[in-house]
């Protein structure tokens, strides 16, 4: 079986085919410039990043090997610190333990002394006001005694001095006060 096919269907096919070959190798060339542009602009970036990043990962390597001893140093010194400070805060406990059972002694002592010397006070006052007592006790009885015996010495010299005066006195009459 033969087939006639008319001569330009296959030109037409043949057309089509190289107008499709011919448009894949423009969009294949706009794809390799628009590659060599995205490839200038990547070479760009990496240029840059080679000389900022480059520079700046040398510097924090040399000072990461220059701080991490000091690091380990200081992580050492805050650990011998922290236990420090535990073992101080635990004498401190220790010690406010202590002194704060002397300081109860000492209230206690303080107490008893205190009661002591009111009860010296006390038995010292009652003995003053006693012997106070005593003393007006003993002077006032012969205080009064010279004072009664001199009442009488006066009357006595009253009626020494009054004699005349009865005989005025008795002439007044009921009027004598």
């Amino acid at each position: 079986m033969h087939h006639d096919i008319p001569e330009w269907v296959y030109i037409t096919f043949t057309a089509v085919t190289a107008a499709g070959v011919l448009m894949q190798a423009l969009v294949l060339l706009g794809m390799l410039f628009a590659l060599k542009g995205a490839l200038g602009r990547v070479n760009e970036v990496s240029k840059k990043a080679e000389e900022n990043v480059l520079p700046l990962l040398a510097t924090s390597r040399s000072l990461l090997e220059e701080v991490s001893p000091k690091l380990k140093v200081a992580a050492q010194n805050a650990l011998e610190v922290s236990q420090t400070l535990k073992e101080v805060s635990q004498t401190v406990r220790t010690e406010s333990t202590h002194v704060a059972s002397a300081v109860d002694d000492l209230l206690k002592k303080a107490s008893v002394q205190a009661d002591r010397v009111d009860e010296m006070v006390t038995g010292t006052l009652n003995s003053v006001a006693n012997a106070t007592a005593a003393v007006q006790k003993a002077v006032s009885g012969p205080v009064r005694q010279v004072g009664a015996v001199l009442n009488g010495l006066r009357a006595g010299l009253d009626v020494f001095r009054n004699k005349g005066r009865e005989e005025h006195a008795s002439a007044d009459g009921d009027h004598f006060v």
